[in-house]
């Protein structure tokens, strides 16, 4: 029998009374084993401890990288772990200019907010010209979502000092290092 789309689906025969009987007695089989090295474990340890053996158990050495993952999970450590990880490619996510004038100092998780200082005032300009780029660029290597905002600070200037050479409410060179 065929329609016009091709062959009809063949039908699978609906397991037995015989083959339902061997699922429900590998299944029960399964249960048991388990419950038996649940048992023996417990045995194993009133009487002094588990003891190691030729076969991979918990108890066994992990690899440091798959220790840090497991530890990076348990913790909730991904998003901050993966804009760390950003801050270490900077130069290949926003290129080697722009790197070398511009600098990822900080990563604010509850407002997913990356702090990056400029050491111009026309860097700091040209950064955030770039953000809404740099933005979707992030959230396209570390997940929708993580970095929302890009702040961008320019280069912090010399402190204020009161003298007499000072005018009283003076900013300073504000176009220099503002």
């Amino acid at each position: 029998m065929s329609t016009e789309d091709g062959p009809a689906p063949e039908k699978k025969p609906e397991p037995s009374g015989v083959d339902l009987a061997r699922v429900a007695l590998r299944a029960a089989k399964e249960q048991a084993r388990a419950r038996g090295d649940a048992v023996q474990q417990k045995k194993q340890a009133r009487r002094g401890g588990l003891r190691s053996g030729a076969r991979a158990d918990g108890r066994d050495p992990m690899a440091l990288g798959a220790a840090i993952n497991r530890l990076i999970t348990e913790r909730g450590w991904e998003a901050p772990a993966a804009v760390g990880g950003v801050m270490g490619r900077w130069p290949q996510i926003v290129g080697e200019d722009l790197a070398k004038h511009c600098v990822p100092e900080k990563y604010d998780e509850d407002e997913r907010v990356l702090l990056v200082r400029c050491d111009s005032t026309a860097w700091a300009t040209n950064l955030r010209l770039l953000a809404p780029q740099l933005v979707a660029r992030l959230n396209e290597d570390l997940g929708h979502g993580t970095v929302t905002l890009i702040k961008v600070q320019g280069p912090s200037g010399p402190a204020r000092r009161y003298g007499p050479l000072r005018a009283p409410g003076s900013t300073g060179p504000g176009d220099t290092y503002g």
